[in-house]
């Protein structure tokens, strides 16, 4: 009976041409080697399982190859490849820095440094895991490794890249690996699958690449697991069976439930689901990666991102049809929150149901909204138009109508005469603060209406437009000059003062309490204020004051105005030697009776 050699070792890439999804890597490599440009020290980083050790060794053993082929790779003939294969090469050394990680390992590997090599052009060491070193171990590998004799090429390979020192990355040419694509994995296992004569289905295998999370070993090991479980029969259900892996059916299953809204469909799949052994973390973070694959569908720009066999993409296909972008947005959305409180949650598996409930009646609800009316918004005018060709939107329903009677002249006769009617629309638009056009009454046909154009058709020119805000308010105007005296108007200053605190003004009752204004000339009023702040406050209001002043005392010809007046601010006293100091600038003899009774300031 021969011995078993797990996949990982058996297909264990010798060539860079065999190397499965780093042909960023092996192409430089393959070039630097053709060229003789190699460097003297390389880093390789990288996550596990994707090719770094491998890259390693098939590097060493190409440099040393006596007969290179066109393509750059070792011919695997010659004395040095043949000895590199059967491990007996004086040339080729390997260390584990995870379990090697002294100053003293280092030394050795740098006394071995100085002795050239045999039957070889170049020694290569290759230090894997080399994060794992120590802090004087990499302080006595600097040295050697900035200045390594022409023959000795370092390799270091780690997956924790920030652990090393930033001395060591300057001193190393640095590659960096990737994840293995799920199309490229699966690829490479099919290739085995069929060397090894084993029966598959791209599905099972496609579930392998994804599992594997970008690690062809752990790939390959999950396929050796399914080959025994199954009697090599690598199928779909035999790989979701064997690796506790969700059906994708459950998820199409569940999500056509809940697009449905057959809530007791979906809380009883997910009973189906928990009785089968699997975890509810697992079903909801799985259900929000499937309603993820949904969302990309929508799009045929992003189907590309979609990373399963073709006949799982046919499914999500055809369920992204049926599926609304908002249903799945909003489900995403709910599952997110699901799987933040699942941890903390008490209750994991009311987490869930109620997910799933939440869920179920988002398709109700989007209905619903679609059903509503819609209710059209429109800005209002904030702007004055520059021109008569302003356009208002109405939203309004069915406007009144009035009739408005127009002078016409006719050339015959001069006079006006009530002979033409017009019909115009007296509904303000909704939400639309529509232009009031006014035209000055000065004999020539104009007319001035309560905000309605009516053209001046002989003589255009003398329309003119203005805008009036409606919201704006106006000055009370009127005829009457009466005259009041200080007292008077104080009297009615201080009961405006009042209602603009009762109002919630508490700035400008503030103002009109602690200032007084003083009357001038029996109509205009001055208020001197100490800065613009307060300048600015009697301005925003003074409408309003006058309009309240004005008939009060009987006389609409009041205005008011506020003076800034320039005031020299005092120098503030904050500490207790300011406050004395001011004391005594005030009362000298406080400074004698501090010294007669021999005082000190607490300071």
């Amino acid at each position: 009976m021969e011995n078993f050699i797990v996949s990982a070792r058996k297909y264990r890439p010798v060539t860079f041409e065999s190397v499965v999804g780093q042909s960023h890597v092996t192409n430089t490599l393959k070039n630097a080697i053709k060229t003789n440009q190699l460097a003297q020290a390389f880093l390789f980083c990288g996550p596990r399982g994707v090719g770094k050790t491998t890259c390693a060794r098939i590097l060493a053993r190409t440099i040393n190859c006596q007969s290179l082929t066109d393509t750059g790779e070792a011919c695997g003939t010659c004395e040095s490849c043949q000895s590199f294969m059967h491990g007996g090469s004086f040339n080729f050394h390997e260390l584990d820095a995870a379990s090697n990680n002294s100053v003293d390992d280092i030394r050795n590997l740098i006394d071995q440094v100085r002795i050239p090599p045999q039957g070889g052009k170049y020694k290569v060491y290759i230090i894997d895991e080399v994060h794992m070193l120590s802090q004087s171990a990499f302080n006595a590998f600097l040295k050697t490794l900035e200045e390594p004799p022409s023959y000795a090429i370092f390799i270091l390979a780690t997956t924790e890249r920030h652990k090393i020192l930033p001395t060591i990355l300057s001193r190393c040419q640095i590659f960096d690996f990737n994840r293995i694509k799920v199309e490229d994995m699966a690829a490479h296992l099919t290739r085995i699958a069929e060397r090894e004569n084993i029966a598959y289905d791209n599905d099972g295998l496609h579930v392998i690449a994804q599992k594997a999370d970008g690690g062809l070993r752990d790939a390959l090991s999950m396929f050796d697991q399914i080959v025994s479980f199954s009697n090599r029969q690598v199928t779909y259900q035999a790989v979701i069976e064997n690796l506790n892996i969700l059906d994708y059916d459950y998820y199409f299953k569940i999500t056509d439930l809940l697009i449905n809204t057959d809530t007791s469909g979906a809380l009883l799949l997910f009973d189906e689901i928990l009785n089968n052994g699997f975890d509810g973390n697992n079903f909801i973070s799985g259900l929000a990666s499937h309603l993820r694959n949904i969302l990309i569908c929508k799009d045929a720009a992003t189907v590309q991102l979609l990373e399963v066999s073709e006949n799982i993409k046919q499914k999500y296909l055809e369920q992204a049809k049926v599926a609304s972008s908002s249903f799945i947005i909003s489900a995403l959305s709910i599952c997110n929150q699901c799987d933040l409180n699942y941890k903390i949650s008490k209750n994991q598996r009311l987490q869930v149901e109620l997910t799933l409930i939440k869920t179920s009646h988002l398709q109700q609800a989007i209905n619903l909204g679609n059903s509503a009316p819609v209710r059209e918004y429109t800005e209002q005018v904030k702007k004055k138009p520059d021109t008569l060709t302003e356009k208002v939107i109405e939203t309004a329903p069915k406007p009144a109508t009035v009739e408005i009677t127009q002078p016409v002249k006719s050339v015959a006769n001069p006079i006006p005469s009530l002979e033409k009617k017009e019909t115009i629309n007296t509904t303000p638009p909704i939400q639309v603060e529509a232009p009031k056009i006014s035209l000055p009454n000065n004999g020539n046909g104009g007319l001035k209406t309560g905000g309605t154009l009516i053209p001046n058709l002989n003589n255009p020119g003398l329309i003119k437009t203005s805008v009036v805000k409606e919201d704006e308010p106006e000055y009370l105007t009127g005829d009457a000059k009466s005259d009041f005296t200080q007292d008077d108007f104080i009297k009615v200053w201080v009961e405006y003062s009042h209602i603009a605190k009762n109002n919630g003004k508490m700035s400008l009752a503030t103002l009109m309490m602690n200032y007084t204004p003083m009357v001038r000339d029996n109509f205009r009023i001055e208020l001197t204020v100490e800065n613009k702040m307060q300048s600015d406050e009697l301005l925003n209001e003074r409408i309003d004051v006058l309009n309240y002043l004005r008939p009060k005392l009987q006389n609409f010809h009041i205005t008011l105005e506020p003076i800034v007046a320039e005031v020299v601010s005092e120098r503030k006293l904050y500490t207790s030697k300011d406050k004395y100091q001011h004391m005594v600038e005030r009362n000298p003899n406080l400074e004698s009776l501090r010294q007669a009774f021999d005082l000190e300031l607490d300071l």
